[in-house]
């Protein structure tokens, strides 16, 4: 039965991530490295040794996320191991898409990086502060969640951002918009509606100014073909084609994040096993909601790879 790796989004970091891979690994290390050389600046510090609040801000995230990731993945590959020969497809969440495939080499590292501090910047400054919203909604059925939105939008941005799985789903857009929505799901019966703590209505229309600057940057790097899949966010099927990958990564920005789907479309198509490659487990609790047949597995710490090495053979 086929493996499959999955790479975490935004929320899985904290201060401290990825240290003992670079202590353990030299190639882990090295990307790190790579990293803070492509952004020019001692990003592998602020990954290291927070603050977390400085961590946490999106455009610190995301190329942190990503080369918590790759340093996982070259210690796995600095003991022999070859994605191309042992796991089928490769999957992100948000902004774990970059880092899937800078894993399976679609961009560089550096690449990666640097196109992740500007769809992080690009997001912050698609919407003033304070005039976008998120909010997760627990326990209320999509149909039910899609008509909320679309009552409270009334002109406005308010939709569905990310379809987690385990009944929780994550609605962005225009601020009032979305705090009626969050109270209309209320009343519709959801267990939960929670207003997220975030610096933007990510996965919305109101990042269009994004998709946009994401384009041209997209455009401006030098792209293969990755040594395997990607199972997009926005389509949910596997492709290989750069070109149909970078469409995609654009048009990301702005579609929901399909994650529910993607776990299934693995069950459906063979994969056994999803592990989870780089900081945290918010994925693997995702995937055991949604599909209790896959087997889970994290990749985040020198000790996990020794673990994932000796399960994948």
């Amino acid at each position: 039965m086929a493996v499959a790796f999955t790479f975490p989004g935004q929320g899985s970091q904290a201060a401290g991530m990825g240290k003992d891979l670079a202590d353990a690994f030299p190639e882990a290390r090295r990307v790190f490295e790579e990293v803070d050389a492509a952004l020019g600046e001692k990003l592998s510090k602020l990954i290291w040794e927070g603050p977390e609040e400085t961590l946490t801000l999106t455009a610190n995230a995301q190329p942190a996320l990503m080369a918590v990731s790759l340093a996982a993945m070259r210690a796995l590959e600095a003991r022999g191991f070859s994605l191309k020969d042992s796991v089928a497809y490769v999957a992100g969440h948000s902004l774990g898409e970059y880092s899937a495939l800078a894993a399976a080499g679609f961009v560089s590292v550096g690449d990666a990086a640097k196109l992740l501090r500007t769809r992080g910047n690009a997001m912050q400054a698609a919407v003033p502060a304070g005039e976008g919203a998120m909010a997760a909604i627990i326990g209320l059925e999509q149909a039910d969640v899609e008509a909320a939105c679309a009552e409270a939008a009334k002109g406005s941005v308010c939709q569905i951002a990310n379809d987690n799985g385990g009944g929780q789903l994550v609605i962005s857009g225009a601020r009032p918009a979305v705090e009626l929505a969050a109270k209309l799901c209320t009343e519709k019966g959801a267990k939960r509606a929670l207003m997220l703590q975030v610096s933007a209505p990510f996965h919305s229309a109101l990042m269009t100014p994004a998709a946009d600057i994401m384009r041209e940057a997209l455009a401006g790097v030098t792209k293969s073909a990755p040594a395997v899949p990607i199972v997009s966010n926005v389509t949910v099927t596997p492709t290989s084609d750069p070109d149909e990958i970078a469409r995609r990564l654009v048009e990301q920005v702005v579609a929901r994040v399909r994650w529910r789907e993607t776990v299934e479309w693995f069950g459906a198509n063979g994969v056994a096993s999803l592990y989870e490659v780089g900081a945290g487990k918010v994925l693997s609790g995702l995937a055991r909601r949604i599909d209790r047949d896959i087997a889970t597995g994290a990749i985040g710490t020198a000790a996990e790879v020794e673990a994932a090495l000796a399960a994948l053979g």
